[in-house]
C-alpha cells in the first residue's frame, strides 16, 4: 500500500495547534499522531487531519461540512470513532482550534487507558 507521506506544512501546522491540550506525539505508520488519556486524540494522514470525536460531533461536523468524511485510511476500513477533514479545512484557525477542543473533550470524558508494557527484547547469545 503506498500512503502520501503527510505535508510537512500540515505536519506544522497540527503541531502548533496542539500545544495547548498537554498532548504525548508519536508517529504512527510514519504520519504524526497525538495522544490524551492515553486515547488517539488527532493526526494527520496524507493531505487530512483526523479527529477522535463523540458521535455526536462526528454527526454534527458531516452535516456542516462536506469536505469532511469519516476516516478511512485504507479503503474498506473505517475507523468508526475518527473523522478527517482536508488540509483546506484544518489550515482555518477558528475551525481547527474548535475542532481539536471537541476531540480533545472527548478524549478526556473516556476511561483513561493504561499505557502498554514495553516489549522485552530477547538478548543475542553471548559470542555472536
Amino acid at each position: 500500500m503506498n500512503w502520501k507521506k503527510v505535508p510537512e506544512g500540515l505536519t506544522a501546522l497540527l503541531e502548533e495547534a496542539m500545544r495547548p491540550y498537554g498532548a504525548v506525539r508519536k508517529s504512527m505508520f510514519g504520519c504524526p499522531v497525538f495522544f490524551v488519556n492515553g486515547y488517539m486524540m488527532a493526526g494527520a494522514h496524507q493531505d487530512n487531519v483526523i479527529l477522535r470525536l463523540s458521535p455526536e460531533d462526528r454527526e454534527r461536523l458531516f452535516s456542516e461540512y462536506d469536505e469532511a468524511a469519516p476516516f478511512e485510511p485504507m479503503e474498506g476500513r473505517v475507523m468508526k470513532d475518527y473523522a478527517a477533514v482536508p488540509e483546506s479545512l484544518a489550515a482555518d484557525s477558528g475551525f481547527l482550534d474548535e475542532w481539536l477542543s471537541l476531540a480533545h473533550r472527548h478524549a478526556l470524558s473516556l476511561p483513561p487507558k493504561a499505557p502498554k508494557p514495553k516489549k522485552q527484547r530477547a538478548k543475542k547469545p553471548a559470542g555472536r
